[in-house]
């Protein structure tokens, strides 16, 4: 494929808008839209990317397929000496496997493809890189000391070689490819040995897939017993659907059975649209059981061999399988972009109406406690006796005492009953599941941080009240307005606010104290900082219980990003595509 600048840079933007996507919620669909994400991103960063920005880079055709398919004795075959490890025990592929002509390392050993797996470089064996057994190849890459570009040293054990049961990682976990050269294996192409499709270790399953992702060709092994098994055949549907370049082998099929075995699956290829794949039939040898040498007979494998070799050596059919293998993925992007998009709408969807469940059930809150003020609901219990004893000369401290206590007891009913309202609708939605635990545990507490809120705001109003005071003195009658205790003042202007009706008389013996104009504009001031610190009480339990809904960063815009970045990719492909079209046009005519 020809690059084009602008059509890379609109491909980078599609990915960086790929990796912002985000699918926390657990909503129906869900778990597809993080699974699509990931393959697509593997994709974009393993493949697309590096082969538009690198398009004469070694052809690389990555092995894959199911347990015991004979992937690694293919390999070895075709390599012409055991590169990977063949074998009865399941499952054998561990960490992966490159192989390519040593011209060609400079290729793979930095991070150009597959760049979240970190190198392990083999040297290459004396004499060619033949005659050697397995046993000779772990003693040298035991031994070997990298120094390819700070390439990590291999270890056996850890660098997850032949003896680690994980899925091709080390101590640390973390995946490797085994990069071996050998001269045998013409420049220009490169295999790579997968772990397999449906292998029991999850990390083996995930790793494969990522593999598969990276390749120009797919080279599906399969056996005799199992060429209708259903993980092969959906690997071969998503290879239809990208329009991938792929090949298959039918391998370990009998003599006896090879026409009726090759026939069947010809037909069940043709069936599904792929009857056009070139299909490549090796016959069960001795040498495929696990237990053989590994290698197959040279003639086995020469078909695919030279199959390979010429697409990797004539610059046009190396073009056209790699051209064909991305152009494929960016048009799939035309199904699975909307399809992501879509799903990102589903989640902004779910949290605002989450949000929204928990903001309605905060402003009924809100409206509950401003109706409640106003009603004098406060100037209860404790807090009215400490009033009608103040007018008999009880102390102020007490009556600010009880009425602090009593609005802290108001603030925590009408949160304790919005915290059940928010959490009643939250059961009844399926998006909910994962966070309203965390919400209710963030709920916890909220009687003494409400009381902290209701302190500070006390604390503010005697402050309030001292500097009205202040500023009373230098006005008519300021000589006993200095006088008033800032402890007095504050004491009447909360049983003003929280009263009501009930402490009418509360106003009057303000204005007697400090003057009417001061006791107004008092009480005035008074009425706004409390409506602050009720908002700001409220708002703050509000923000604990969307606390957990926030933490999943959904973005809000995410849908239209990622279809606007699908709009600018299909543009700029059908302008290359055009350049391209006028370019063929013209060598025609000139040639």
């Amino acid at each position: 494929m020809d690059v084009r600048p602008r059509l890379l840079d609109a491909l980078s933007v599609l990915r960086e808008r790929v990796d912002a996507a985000r699918f926390p919620l657990p909503l129906r669909g869900a778990a597809r839209a993080r699974r699509n994400r990931a393959e697509l991103l593997a994709q974009l960063d393993d493949y697309v990317i590096p082969r538009l920005r690198s398009p004469q880079a070694p052809l690389l055709a990555v092995i894959g397929g199911s347990t015991g398919a004979g992937k690694s004795t293919l390999v070895n075959s075709l390599v012409g000496r055991r590169v990977s490890e063949a074998g009865v025990l399941r499952p054998t592929t561990r960490t992966p496997v490159l192989v390519c002509h040593p011209d060609d390392h400079r290729w793979f050993a930095g991070q150009r493809v597959l760049p979240q797996l970190t190198r392990v470089w083999v040297p290459g064996q004396d004499g060619g890189g033949h005659g050697e057994g397995m046993a000779g190849d772990r003693r040298v890459q035991g031994d070997a000391e990298c120094d390819y570009d700070g390439e990590a040293e291999f270890d056996g054990d850890a660098a997850g070689g032949y003896g680690a049961q994980g899925g091709g990682g080390g101590e640390s976990g973390m995946p490797m490819v085994r990069i071996e050269t050998d001269p045998a294996l013409p420049s220009g192409l490169a295999l790579l040995d997968a772990p397999d499709i449906d292998s029991l270790v999850a990390r083996n399953r995930e790793l494969a897939a990522e593999l598969i992702c990276a390749a120009d060709v797919w080279v599906l092994v399969t056996t005799a017993a199992r060429y209708a098994d259903a993980v092969p055949w959906h690997l071969l549907r998503t290879a239809k659907e990208y329009d991938v370049t792929l090949v298959t082998v039918l391998d370990r099929v009998p003599h006896q059975i090879v026409t009726d075995i090759s026939g069947r699956y010809a037909e069940m290829l043709h069936h599904a649209g792929l009857g056009h794949v070139p299909r490549f039939t090796i016959p069960e040898l001795p040498e495929s059981a696990g237990g053989g040498s590994g290698l197959l007979p040279a003639t086995a494998v020469a078909a695919l061999r030279d199959w390979l070799e010429r697409h990797a050596q004539d610059p046009a059919a190396r073009a056209a399988a790699a051209d064909r293998t991305a152009s494929g993925v960016i048009a799939s992007l035309r199904s699975r972009l909307p399809a992501l998009a879509s799903a990102a709408a589903a989640q902004h969807a779910a949290a605002l109406r989450l949000t929204g469940r928990v903001e309605e059930a905060y402003e009924r809150a809100a409206e509950r406690v401003r109706s409640e003020v106003a009603a004098g609901e406060v100037l209860a219990g404790d807090a009215r006796a400490h009033w009608r004893d103040h007018g008999s000369g009880g102390g102020p401290k007490e009556l600010l005492d009880a009425l602090t206590q009593g609005l802290t007891s108001l603030l925590a009913c009408a949160v304790d009953e919005a915290d059940e309202r928010a959490a009643e609708a939250w059961r009844r939605d399926p998006a909910a599941a994962e966070v309203a635990a965390t919400a209710a545990a963030g709920a916890a507490g909220a009687g003494e941080r409400l009381g902290v809120v209701v302190r500070r705001w006390r604390r503010c109003l005697e402050e309030l009240a001292e500097e009205e005071r202040d500023e009373a003195r230098s006005g008519p009658g300021g000589e006993r307005a200095g006088s008033v205790e800032p402890e007095e003042s504050a004491a009447l202007l909360a049983t003003a606010l929280l009263g009501g009706r009930r402490a009418r008389t509360a106003g009057e013996n303000l204005a007697e104290l400090l003057g009417a104009h001061s006791a107004l504009r008092l009480c005035d001031r008074g009425s706004r900082l409390l409506a602050t610190y009720l908002e700001r009480a409220l708002d703050g339990e509000r923000e604990r219980r969307l606390a957990p809904l926030d933490q999943l960063a959904v973005p809000l815009d995410q849908q239209a990003e990622l279809i606007a970045a699908l709009s600018v990719l299909q543009r700029e492909k059908e302008q290359v595509t055009e350049v391209e079209r006028v370019e063929r046009a013209e060598r025609a005519v000139s040639g």
